[in-house]
């Protein structure tokens, strides 16, 4: 159980990686005002949320405890970066506003996920 649970939680950093580094690519042309949701920060957060509710069934089917608290609080997170990524990934230009907030969105996903014990 333990090399799938460490599978899935390599599958959820590339996840992160896609939609982090997606985000920071764009962090010239947000500058600019020409910034656009990029097809691999979509699919990064959707890997991040198939990923993430993979581990919280593995780790439960492990006997592991789970808290339950920081994984409601990391998943609003994440539906709300998916739910704006989802929605302007057809938009030629997206405003700063919102682009920014991806990105505070998924610093913050990282740091409630290595900091919140």
């Amino acid at each position: 159980m333990d090399v799938l649970i460490h599978l899935f939680v390599g599958l959820h950093i590339i996840g992160i990686a896609a939609l982090l580094g997606g985000f920071l690519t764009q962090m010239k042309a947000m500058g600019e005002g020409t910034a656009r949701f990029t097809p691999a920060m979509l699919h990064g957060a959707l890997t991040m949320l198939v990923t993430g509710v993979a581990l919280v069934g593995l780790n439960q089917a492990d006997d592991q405890t789970v808290n339950n608290i920081k994984i409601g609080v990391k998943l609003a997170l994440l539906i709300v970066i998916l739910g704006l990524v989802y929605v302007k990934r057809d938009e030629e230009r997206a405003e700063k506003g919102l682009f920014g907030l991806v990105g505070l969105l998924t610093t913050a996903n990282i740091f409630i996920a290595v900091l919140w014990t």
